[in-house]
């Protein structure tokens, strides 16, 4: 069972980015699955979540209206459009698998390894 995330990098405030979280095996279709980001110095936070079905999705309120959830369960993937990205977005992304598209980091039980993004200014 494996999570892997992609797609940071380095991008100017005002830029886009997209990440993607492939997972290994087809039984993830059926878990929801959720973005979480840790910035140096702070504790790792909730950044989006999507039912395993995809019909609802969940938003902090620093990323809503900027950042977009969604998911392919053909493919096995799950996708972060980020855009509108400001400095503070700079984090370590990283995707999660869990039986409820919840907004608590004890709720996952399956994390893929993080990707960097950082946003200049």
């Amino acid at each position: 069972v494996q999570l892997q995330a992609s797609g940071g990098g380095l991008v100017q405030a005002g830029g886009s980015l997209r990440l993607s979280c492939a997972r290994s095996e087809r039984t993830f279709r059926h878990y929801a699955m959720g973005w979480f980001r840790q910035a140096p110095g702070k504790e790792r936070e909730f950044v989006s979540a999507i039912s395993w079905g995809g019909e609802n999705t969940y938003y902090a309120d620093s990323v809503k209206g900027r950042f977009t959830i969604s998911r392919d369960n053909a493919k096995n993937t799950v996708d972060l459009q980020m855009n509108s990205l400001k400095p503070e977005d700079t984090a370590v992304y990283y995707c999660a698998a869990g039986a409820y598209p919840a907004r608590m980091i004890k709720e996952y039980d399956y994390w893929g390894q993080g990707t960097q993004v950082t946003v200049s200014s």
